[in-house]
């Protein structure tokens, strides 16, 4: 029983279970706008079901296919696999269990969710081998927490709407920006291991102009979104928010200072995307009220 909790321990400090609140939120907005305000209680339990097994799964294939590269980075080192805390084969297993519980999840949906399921899985499990491929692996990882909104709509809708692609856009390109200043941290080690990142490719300086492009993009699409669904001043304000929060992540780091990454990817990424959904569900509850 000892070993069972400690392997449980450490298994979601692995995975990061409590960063689940990136994705979630905008899984959720995407819930209420398909539904038009709040879904079934068991449709939304599966919904957020589905979203915790597919990034479990995720980060637990990330942890298992990086253990080489992870011991190597001074940063990295301590994570649960190279630091001798769980076995690759442990790990594997999680990830499988955690992918088949998605699916069953899925298939509690409708019957287009259980048919996508594998290509959900393969978009969020083909990240951990981008790094090898291409300096753009940071959008890949957009898209694998962009796909999200468009999931959350299909499994309410049973279809696809392509206003809500939008959606997918934004998180493609929220999280691709800030994948690209983590990044940073880990600039020199990529560099001197010849792993790809936009950091590596173009410098501190580049990276942290590309990240700026990325978010910058990122908000004018917001007040389309907004334009598209018809929201209101509350939300308005939600999306105003967000980009003051957005431009304050740029203002606490700069490619000479990256001390305070942990605030501006953590802390206020985590406020971002919880603003971006209250203040949409309060202005379609009110306005449907």
């Amino acid at each position: 029983m000892e070993s069972v909790l400690r392997n449980t321990r450490v298994t979601l400090e692995m995975i990061k279970w409590e960063h689940s609140i990136f994705a979630l939120p905008f899984a959720l907005t995407a819930t209420v706008l398909a539904a038009g305000g709040w879904p079934s209680l068991p449709k939304l339990c599966w919904i957020v079901w589905c979203m915790v097994m597919a990034r479990s799964a995720a980060m637990g294939f990330n942890r298992w296919a990086d253990a080489e590269i992870d011991a190597k980075n001074p940063r990295t080192k301590m994570r649960a696999i190279p630091a001798g805390q769980l076995s690759r084969g442990f790990v594997l297993a999680f990830t499988l269990v955690a992918a088949g519980l998605f699916i069953a999840g899925a298939a509690m949906l409708n019957h287009l969710t259980l048919l996508l399921s594998p290509v959900a899985l393969l978009v969020v499990l083909a990240y951990s081998y981008m790094k090898r491929v291409t300096r753009w692996s940071h959008l890949v990882l957009g898209l694998a927490l962009g796909i999200a909104p468009a999931a959350a709509w299909i499994a309410v809708r049973g279809s696809l709407d392509l206003r809500i692609v939008l959606l997918t856009a934004i998180v493609l390109l929220w999280v691709g920006g800030f994948d690209v200043l983590y990044a940073c941290q880990d600039y020199e080690h990529d560099v001197r291991v010849g792993l790809n990142s936009i950091p590596a490719a173009f410098g501190l300086n580049g990276a942290f102009w590309i990240a700026r492009i990325m978010h910058l993009t990122m908000a004018v699409l917001l007040f389309v979104f907004l334009h598209l669904f018809g929201l209101g001043t509350i939300a308005l304000g939600g999306m105003c928010a967000v980009v003051l929060l957005l431009v304050y992540e740029h203002a606490i780091i700069s490619p000479s200072d990256l001390r305070r990454m942990n605030a501006a990817f953590f802390t206020l990424n985590g406020v971002i995307s919880m603003v971006f959904f209250a203040s949409i569900a309060v202005d379609l509850l009110m306005h449907r009220g």
